[in-house]
């Protein structure tokens, strides 16, 4: 204890041991979901899931444990969900790059944020932007955050008609997800604190259990089986998405063990399918004859400066990353985790890694330190090896009560700081959560309630609260926008 104690400086922080272990945990629980998606989505442009998968979960672990280690903040790192879409869906898919050149733009990309996050400027950025919109942009991560729960678990659907609706609440996940995430709710009021404080974690394990037992009851009755694929409903449940855990023994795609790194790593130089140093060297000539290349660069460094800078600031202000003045301390030591994400992730086989905003839910827990974080990122390494142990909590219903509750806890406690008085900031809020959420990115919700709290700013004459790094982050904001339309024109053609 007095080791982790000198570490990490748990009293100081007025923290305990068992708040840290548990917030880690929780954490973990909240976002261990991230190793199997991102493998599939980057997979989907022809790596290997298995061999994604697994350098996820390494690649996270070695920028947690320098989150903890260094900067001794409470701040999970992991693949950023709207940065691999972006990469795999709009990058590779719609340009024609080859996997392998996507991650080399991607590359690139990451050694300029790198240098760009050594320099005081980002910091000017975050300083630059007044408290009204660092709880703006705190309010709209907690609504992000809730509403990727309500999405993961099936609670909210697309819907042809209405964009999105309901969920079919004849499917057992959706239930345990609502029942479980109104337990949570009632449990975090409950009179007896200790309920209050394990309120998630509670409703994580119920909704594991409940959902391992109907899974194994449903694929005894022939609801739920395997079609070579994927898992998939049977009967009046046949078109819904399976959104329960899957016992690991029912499932054979779920080993034990790595494999498939060799096919990413260095861009599959050390694979055997073909892919060497020449093609590699000829996929760096044909990237940076592209035109379209320096376009994709641009977005990828944009995207990733503000997706990580809005979530510092979300889980920033619980655990004195911002100070009462709004301003960041131990900038230096806190940016350099999502850096060397930024930096390392490509060469080794996974998407970018970036600080997560799931972190609030240990910070909801009482972690304040980094030993949270070091205990995710231990989880992280041991999912490599032993995924048939965390895969339950991968599953829509297990973590859709912790990132339904915990993104409620963070929208009300910071939109209720906003000043109420100030009718320019209340307008703004509510245009940068609906953009958030409607367009699924924080940044562009970031971007579009910037933009308009500058435009209203000038109509209202109140020139003392408009600056020039504000000035400049919305032409960048408004750059990006155009080239984004840009590269999807050339797309099309």
């Amino acid at each position: 204890m007095e080791f982790l104690e000198k570490i990490f400086k748990i009293k100081e922080k007025g923290s305990t041991l068992k708040k840290e272990i548990i917030g880690g945990l929780i954490v973990f629980v909240s976002m261990c979901y991230v190793l199997p998606l991102n493998a599939s989505i980057i997979g989907s442009m022809g790596m290997s899931y298995s061999g994604v998968f697994a350098m996820t979960a390494f690649v996270s672990a070695i920028v947690t444990l320098i989150m903890a280690l260094v900067a001794n903040y409470p701040v999970v790192l992991s693949a950023g969900m709207g940065l691999n879409a972006y990469i795999a869906y709009t990058i590779a898919a719609s340009s024609g790059y080859t996997w392998q050149q996507a991650m080399i733009l991607l590359t690139i990309s990451g050694i300029l944020f790198f240098a760009f996050s050594l320099t005081p400027v980002r910091k000017l950025i975050i300083n630059a932007i007044p408290n009204g919109l660092k709880y703006i942009i705190s309010a709209a991560l907690g609504a992000f955050i809730c509403f990727v729960g309500l999405k993961n678990s099936g609670i909210i659907i697309s819907n042809e008609s209405t964009f999105v609706g309901l969920g079919n609440f004849a499917n057992p996940a959706t239930i345990i997800s609502v029942v479980t995430a109104f337990i949570c709710f009632g449990l975090m009021f409950s009179k007896r604190k200790i309920l209050g404080n394990l309120a998630i974690p509670i409703c994580v394990l119920l909704a594991a259990l409940s959902g391992l037992i109907t899974s194994i009851i449903m694929s005894n009755t022939g609801m739920l089986y395997h079609d070579g694929t994927s898992w998939v409903y049977g009967g009046y449940l046949a078109n819904d998405v399976v959104n329960l855990p899957i016992a690991p023994w029912l499932d054979e795609s779920v080993k034990f063990g790595l494999s498939g790194v060799e096919d990413v790593v260095f861009f599959g130089i050390f694979s055997n399918n073909g892919y060497n140093g020449t093609s590699f060297v000829n996929d760096l000539v044909a990237v940076f004859q592209n035109p379209v290349s320096y376009i994709a660069i641009f977005s990828l460094m944009f995207v990733n400066l503000f997706d990580t800078t809005a979530t510092l600031l979300a889980v920033g202000r619980n655990v004195g990353l911002i100070d009462e003045k709004g301003e960041m301390q131990n900038y230096q030591k806190a940016v350099l985790a999502d850096a060397t994400g930024a930096l390392i992730c490509a060469p080794l086989g996974t998407s970018t890694v970036t600080s997560f905003a799931e972190s609030n839910v240990g910070v909801e827990m009482g972690a304040r330190t980094g030993l949270s974080a070091f205990v995710a990122a231990i989880l992280f390494i041991l999912s490599a090896f032993i995924y048939p142990i965390f895969s339950i909590f991968t599953a829509g219903c297990v973590s859709a009560p912790a990132l339904i509750c915990v993104g409620t806890l963070i929208f009300v406690n910071n939109f209720k700081a906003i000043d109420f008085k100030d009718q320019l900031l209340i307008f703004t809020g509510f245009i940068t959560v609906i953009f958030t959420l409607l367009t699924y990115s924080i940044a562009s919700g970031i971007g579009m309630g910037l933009i308009a709290y500058l435009v209203m700013l000038m109509f209202a004459k109140r020139w003392k609260d408009i600056n020039v790094t504000l000035i400049v982050i919305a032409i960048l904001f408004l750059i990006s926008f155009v080239l984004s339309a840009v590269l999807n024109v050339i797309n099309q053609t």
